[in-house]
Formats: C-alpha cells, sequence, structure tokens
C-alpha cells in the first residue's frame, strides 16, 4: 500500500460509486459515507471513526480494522470474518449488524452498544470478557463459542445452547435466561 492519509475527514462521499483508494487511513474520519456493497478491501484502518455510514455488505476481505469506531451505522451482512485479524479490534455503537459474520474471530473484551446483531455468526470466536449491552441476538449463531465472563445481562432474545459454548462467569439477566434452555424443546409456564 503506497497511499497513506491521516487526520481527513471524509463527509457525505459515495464510495460507490467513486471507490475509495486502496490505503493506509490514520486517524480518519468517514460522516456520513457510503460504502454499501462497494469494496474497501486491502486497505487498512487504524483510529478512524465511522459515524452513519453505509457499510452494508461491503468488501472487507484482508482489511486492518484497528481501533475502529462505528457509530449509528449500517453494516448488515458485513463479514469481519474475511478481514485480518492482526490486532482486530472496533467498537460499535448504535449499529446494524444483521446477518454480520464473526466467525473465529478474536474478540476479547469487545464492547456492543444498541446493536442489532439479529441473524449473526459468532461461531468458534473468541467472546471472553464482551459486553452486549442492550443488544437484540435473535437468531444469532453461538458454537463452540467463548463466553466466559461475558456480560449479556441487558440484551435479548438469544438462544443457544450452554453445552456447545465455554460459559463460565457468563452473565446474564433472569428474565432472558430461558433462551439457554430453547434446544430442549420443553414448556415453561
Amino acid at each position: 500500500m503506497s497511499l497513506s492519509i491521516d487526520d481527513r475527514i471524509f463527509k457525505s462521499e459515495n464510495f460507490v460509486s467513486t471507490p475509495l483508494q486502496k490505503g493506509e487511513y490514520d486517524y480518519c474520519i468517514f460522516d456520513n459515507c457510503n460504502f454499501a456493497e462497494g469494496d474497501i478491501s486491502n486497505s487498512s484502518f487504524m483510529e478512524c471513526e465511522f459515524i452513519n455510514c453505509n457499510l452494508s455488505n461491503v468488501n472487507m476481505a484482508h482489511t486492518s480494522l484497528k481501533e475502529i469506531t462505528f457509530k449509528d451505522c449500517k453494516l448488515t451482512g458485513a463479514q469481519f470474518h474475511k478481514c485480518d485479524p492482526f490486532l482486530l479490534s472496533f467498537k460499535p455503537n448504535n449499529c446494524q449488524l444483521n446477518f454480520a459474520s464473526f466467525y473465529n474471530l478474536n474478540l476479547k473484551g469487545i464492547k456492543f452498544t444498541d446493536c442489532n446483531l439479529q441473524n449473526c455468526d459468532f461461531t468458534q470466536a473468541d467472546l471472553s470478557k464482551a459486553v452486549f449491552h442492550n443488544c437484540d441476538l435473535k437468531n444469532t449463531q453461538f458454537g463452540q463459542t467463548n463466553l466466559k465472563d461475558t456480560d449479556f445481562r441487558t440484551s435479548f432474545n438469544y438462544t443457544f445452547n450452554p453445552e456447545h459454548n465455554q460459559l463460565k462467569g457468563a452473565k446474564f439477566s433472569k428474565d432472558q435466561v430461558l433462551g439457554l434452555l430453547s434446544h430442549l424443546r420443553i414448556k415453561i409456564d
């Protein structure tokens, strides 16, 4: 990557019609930009903020995301598992992440805040010490997932088999814990 951009603000850009150049983006802000079904592959983003952006179904293959903030973004179908896993770290806040894939990623300590995470895939991911704060996890897959010390207390609609995940120290609310019994197909009144 020869292009290097630091401390730049991109506002209301349409990166679908004119793709973002591949390169290294450090300390940049992307505000109200459209990347939907576009391509940010083979690029590097460090300590960047994406605010009110549409990144639905964007190609993230081999993309480096380090200390990234996603605020009020649409990331439907985002394939985070295709990103460069080295130092991968991001913080989604009030984002639409339906159908996103986090398969086999190390997301230890990640905090999802006020996110819609329906139909996502966290299979084989390390989510130890993660926090799901006020997140909708309907139909989201957890299998062979490290959920040690993960906090689900304010989230809802999660259903997964505790026997197929590591749950030591995980925290759940009384109101939602019944989702851990759904695999038994029993009736609870």
